[in-house]
């Protein structure tokens, strides 16, 4: 439904003979189906309701903010920058999954510090659902649901009762993928708790594909990588079926093992991708061959900015243990899409949210006072 929505989208048409390598996580294309009535041409509809949920990440920044600073001057600041984060209003423009997925992941974070600053088993349970939510709109949020533990490490209360608001938030987010992962076992007699895009992503983030990647100077040169890509990706899912290989697991592993014999074969080059991947994926500016060189400069130096003041928010904000936990996120989603795939365009729901959180509040403690004055 996604596939055929974003191509209705772009060409006016949706195009028969194109095929989907696997099927995309459910949460945005069954989003999509229920606010567009089942209709992947109402286009106008999809953006709509795409922007409206985008729509809640910026009071909710707002709210994470009073909760952590206790500021009510930062949280409002909090609250207008995200309003106006061009990345956020970007994206809420188009048919992607960002708005969505942003909006579930810090209502998740939202309710896992409510629930630990004030004990409820009601709203752990919740904030595991919504993480749930939230990975099955991205899978890559599956790599936070350890952090679903965090309130075991708050000393303000028993250990009995952390262990229990812990154990809430993963039964929470257990409960809320179990329908979809035993629908995947009934579909493919395999266990597929999202997707089963993993095999043929790691491919396409490690193989020489990636590698040629790196090497392009324009969007031509994109265009043609991508047509060739598909190309290749089509014959070698066919010749996996003729092999009798078919199912996720079998057609994961395939590509798996594919691109780790691409790259050992190049160890010296595969430690030259991956340096290449993390720059690719931290730094400040979108990619410089496809945007417009004034869209690159102002990103540049308004990311710096944010950094800088993001630096000196976590070095100068209360509440440690959520500092932590911040970087926690930072760190998990950075190494998560390092070793399978970087797309700058991915580091959005998860690293912008904390950089406008610390950011605002560092711009605050340096500036406000001066503003004020």
């Amino acid at each position: 439904y996604l596939f055929a929505a974003t191509e209705i989208a772009r060409h006016g048409r949706y195009p028969i003979s194109a095929e989907p390598f696997y099927f995309r996580a459910p949460g945005y294309p069954f989003f999509l189906a229920i606010t567009t009535f089942g209709r992947p041409d109402a286009i106008p509809l999809a953006k709509i309701a795409t922007a409206a949920a985008g729509s809640f990440v910026a009071p909710l920044l707002a709210l994470l903010s009073a909760r952590i600073f206790g500021r009510r001057a930062i949280a409002l600041a909090t609250g207008a920058a995200a309003a106006l984060h061009p990345v956020f209003v970007r994206y809420s423009a188009d048919i992607q999954s960002e708005p969505l997925f942003t909006t579930l992941l810090l209502a998740a974070g939202f309710l896992l510090l409510a629930a630990t600053d004030r004990p409820s088993t009601t709203l752990a349970l919740g904030a595991g659902v919504l993480l749930a939510l939230a990975a099955l709109s991205r899978a890559s949020a599956l790599a936070l649901s350890p952090l679903l533990a965090a309130p075991l490490f708050d000393r303000r209360f028993p250990r009995r009762a952390r262990a229990h608001l812990a154990a809430s938030a993963f039964l929470g987010f257990a409960l809320a993928l179990a329908p979809w992962i035993a629908r995947n076992a009934v579909v493919f007699g395999e266990l597929v708790p999202v997707n089963d895009a993993a095999g043929n992503t790691f491919y396409q983030g490690n193989s020489d594909w990636a590698v040629r990647f790196f090497q392009i100077k324009s969007r031509a040169e994109y265009l043609r990588w991508v047509e060739a890509l598909h190309r290749d990706m089509q014959r070698q899912t066919d010749e996996l079926r003729a092999r009798g290989l078919g199912s996720p697991s079998q057609r994961a592993r395939a590509f798996v093992a594919q691109a780790l014999a691409e790259r050992r074969a190049d160890p010296l080059g595969w430690a030259r991708l991956l340096a290449r991947k993390a720059w690719e994926w931290m730094r400040p500016y979108p990619t410089p061959w496809y945007w417009p060189a004034i869209v690159v400069e102002a990103s540049a130096l308004a990311y710096v900015v944010l950094y800088v003041f993001a630096a000196v928010g976590f070095t100068a904000a209360p509440r440690p243990g959520v500092r932590a936990f911040a970087l926690a996120v930072l760190a998990v989603s950075t190494a998560v899409h390092v070793v399978i795939l970087v797309v700058w365009r991915f580091r959005v729901p998860y690293w912008d949210p904390v950089l406008l959180l610390y950011g605002v509040f560092g711009a605050g403690g340096t500036l406000l006072s001066r503003w004020t004055r």
